[in-house]
C-alpha cells in the first residue's frame, strides 16, 4: 500500500494547547488520505505550532527529509498557508516532490484546474525561473572573477591545437600549456604560408603528405582547421573569454521549439575579458599580423579570379557521390565540377564528369524554357495531377457518410421527442439525452468542415487552358529579359536540383499551382515583380522532372 505523510501546523503554542485546529487539520487529512488510497503511518504524522514565514521549522525538515529519501508517496497539507506563508516556499517544496515523484496534496486547494492550482503551478514556474537565473548570475560572475585572476573560466574548456588544458585553482592550473611537437606543426603552418607563399589548400597537402595527424586525430587535415590555426590569436599569448553568446542558426536543419539558440554569435568586442597569462605564445605577434594581411590579399585576389557567374551555384548535384557541383573560376574554361573531385577537404576523388558552365547552362536553362513555355505540356501535366489527387482522396465519400450520420442523429432526436411525449421518461433523462446528441452533432459538423475545405481546395485550381496559355506566353515574354539575379530568383522559386549522372543530366522542380483567378487576372501584368509571391500563393504543386538530353 502507498505511504503518505501529514503535516499540520498553528502558528502559537495557544493554538496548540487548545488542539481544536491542529486536530481539525490532521482529521480532514487523514479522511483524504483514506479515500485516495494511501497509509498514514503515526511517526509520519508531524503536528507542529511555529510561524509559518520561514522554512527552518524542525518538523518540517523531518517531513522533507522523507521525500528526499523517497520513504513516502504523497504529502498532504491541509491548505497553502498551512505549509508556508511566503509562495515562493511552497513553489521549493512543490519542485522537492516534483523532482521524487512524490504527490503533493492541498486538502482545500487541489493541484487542478481550479485557480488555485493554476496559481500554485504558476509560482512554482515563476520560483524555478527565479531560481535558474540567480544560478545563471552566479555562474557568470564566478567565470568572469577567474577569468581575471587568470584562470580559463570554461570547465569543459578544449584548447587550441599545440597547447593543453591543465585543469585545476590553483598556481599553475587552469591554464594552457604548449604541447611541444604540435607546436612545432604550428609554427611550420605559419612559415609555409608567409615566407613560401602556399594557399591553404597546398598546406593541406603537405600536411598530408608529411602525414601529420589532424588536430581530431584523424589522417587527414582539412582547410578549415588550417584557416583556424591561422587566425586563432591565442597562438600570439593573447587568451580572451566571453567572446561568443548563444543565437538562432541562420538555417534550422531541424525544429525544436524549446530549443531556439542552437548556434553562436561573436559578442561585441568591448564585452570580451583578456585572460592575462593564460596563454603561452608560439608565434610573433608581427607574424600572426603578417599572416592575416597574407588571407586578406588571397581573398580579394580569389574575388578578381572569379569572373564568370554561374547561374546554377548551389543546384547542381553528383548522382554519384551526392555531393553538389562547384564553380571553377580558375579554370581556363569556367566550369562545374564535383566538390569530391576538386576540393582538398575530400581526400577520395569523385570521378564524375566536369561541365563546361556555359554548356551546362544552356542545356539546363533551354529545357526550363521549354517545360515553361508550352502550354500544351503544362496543360497535360495539369490534367494528369488532377485526377491522381481526386481518385485518390477520398473527401467525397467521407462527406457522404458524414450526412448520413447526421441524418440518423436527426432522426433519433425526433423518437426521443416522442417518446417524451409519451411519458416515457423525466426531463433529466432527456436533457442528458440532447446533450450527448448535441455532442456528437458538433464533432460531426467539425469533421465535415475538414472534408469540405479539402475538397474545396482540391477543386480550386480548376483546368483553365485559356489561363495556362496565357501565363506559357508571358512567361515566353520575360524569360528573354530576366536579369541574372532575376533568374537565381526563379530557379529558387522552382527549387530545382539538377543532377549529373556521367553525360546524362536530369532536373527535378516544383512548378507551383495557382488558383484559377490568379492564373488569368493577378499574374499576368507583374510576373516578373512576383516571383516570391507566387510560392505562397500556390494551392498546390507539380512535381517536374525532366531530362536535359
Amino acid at each position: 500500500m502507498k505511504t503518505a505523510a501529514i503535516y499540520t501546523r498553528v502558528s502559537t503554542t495557544r493554538q496548540k494547547e487548545e488542539g481544536t485546529s491542529l486536530e481539525t487539520q490532521l482529521e480532514r487529512c487523514l479522511a483524504l488520505a483514506k479515500a485516495k488510497g494511501y497509509e498514514v503511518p503515526d511517526e509520519f504524522i508531524f503536528k507542529e505550532d511555529y510561524s509559518g514565514a520561514t522554512l527552518d521549522r524542525p518538523l518540517l525538515m523531518h517531513a522533507r527529509l522523507l521525500l528526499k529519501e523517497k520513504k513516502i508517496d504523497a504529502f498532504i497539507v491541509h491548505s497553502t498557508d498551512r505549509l508556508a506563508r511566503n509562495p515562493i516556499h511552497i513553489a521549493i517544496i512543490a519542485e522537492e516532490c516534483e523532482k521524487r515523484k512524490v504527490e503533493l496534496i492541498f486538502v482545500t486547494e487541489p493541484l487542478d484546474n481550479t485557480p488555485e492550482g493554476q496559481l500554485i503551478r504558476y509560482v512554482i514556474g515563476y520560483a524555478a525561473q527565479i531560481e535558474k537565473e540567480k544560478i545563471l548570475e552566479r555562474t557568470t560572475r564566478g567565470k568572469k572573477m577567474r577569468a581575471l585572476r587568470g584562470k580559463i573560466p570554461s570547465a569543459g574548456h578544449t584548447s587550441p591545437y599545440g597547447y593543453r588544458y591543465i585543469p585545476g585553482r590553483g598556481d599553475g592550473e587552469g591554464i594552457r600549456a604548449i604541447v611541444p611537437e604540435n607546436a612545432e606543426v604550428v609554427k611550420k603552418i605559419y612559415s609555409w604560408l608567409v615566407e613560401e607563399g602556399l594557399t591553404l589548400n597546398a598546406i593541406v597537402r603537405r600536411l598530408r603528405d608529411l602525414g601529420i595527424p589532424s588536430p581530431s586525430g584523424k589522417e587527414t587535415w582539412i582547410k578549415s582547421t588550417v584557416h583556424r590555426v591561422l587566425t586563432n590569436p591565442a597562438y600570439t599569448g593573447k587568451t580572451y573569454a566571453f567572446t561568443m553568446t548563444p543565437a538562432e542558426p541562420k538555417r534550422r536543419l531541424k525544429s525544436n521549439p524549446s530549443r531556439l539558440l542552437t548556434s553562436r554569435a561573436w559578442r561585441p568586442r568591448d564585452e570580451w575579458i583578456e585572460v592575462p597569462g593564460a596563454t603561452p605564445a608560439i608565434i610573433t605577434e608581427e607574424l600572426f599580423n603578417s599572416v592575416q594581411k597574407q588571407l586578406q590579399r588571397n581573398s580579394e585576389l580569389a574575388k578578381r579570379n572569379s569572373k564568370h557567374q554561374y547561374l546554377f551555384s548551389g543546384y547542381v548535384y553528383c548522382k554519384w557521390c551526392g555531393r553538389r557541383y562547384w564553380g571553377m573560376p580558375k579554370k581556363k574554361v569556367p566550369s562545374y565540377a564535383c566538390a569530391a573531385k576538386q576540393h582538398i577537404d575530400f581526400p577520395t576523388k569523385c570521378r564524375n564528369r566536369t561541365y563546361s558552365a556555359a554548356r551546362l547552362e544552356r542545356l539546363v536553362w533551354e529545357r526550363l524554357e521549354e517545360a515553361m513555355t508550352n502550354p500544351d505540356f503544362v496543360y497535360e501535366l495539369l490534367r494528369r495531377r488532377q485526377e491522381t489527387l481526386l481518385s485518390g482522396d477520398s473527401a467525397e465519400e467521407d462527406l457522404k457518410t458524414i450526412d448520413a450520420m447526421l441524418d440518423k442523429l436527426r432522426n433519433r432526436e425526433v423518437r426521443l421527442i416522442r417518446l417524451y411525449s409519451f411519458g416515457e421518461f423525466d426531463d433529466d433523462l432527456l436533457q442528458r439525452e440532447k446533450a450527448s446528441i448535441e455532442i456528437e452533432r458538433k464533432r460531426l459538423l467539425s469533421e465535415k468542415e475538414v472534408f469540405e475545405q479539402r475538397l474545396k481546395n482540391l477543386r480550386r485550381w480548376q483546368l483553365d487552358e485559356e489561363g495556362i496559355k496565357s501565363l506559357c506566353n508571358l512567361v515566353l515574354r520575360r524569360l528573354q529579359e530576366f536579369s541574372f539575379e532575376a533568374r537565381r530568383l526563379l530557379l529558387e522559386t522552382l527549387q530545382l536540383k539538377v543532377w549529373i549522372d556521367g553525360d546524362s543530366v536530369e532536373l527535378e522542380a516544383i512548378l507551383p499551382i495557382l488558383a484559377r483567378d490568379q492564373l488569368s487576372s493577378h499574374y499576368p501584368d507583374r510576373m516578373d515583380a512576383t516571383l516570391t509571391e507566387v510560392k505562397s500563393d500556390a494551392v498546390s504543386f507539380l512535381p517536374l522532372k525532366l531530362s536535359a538530353r
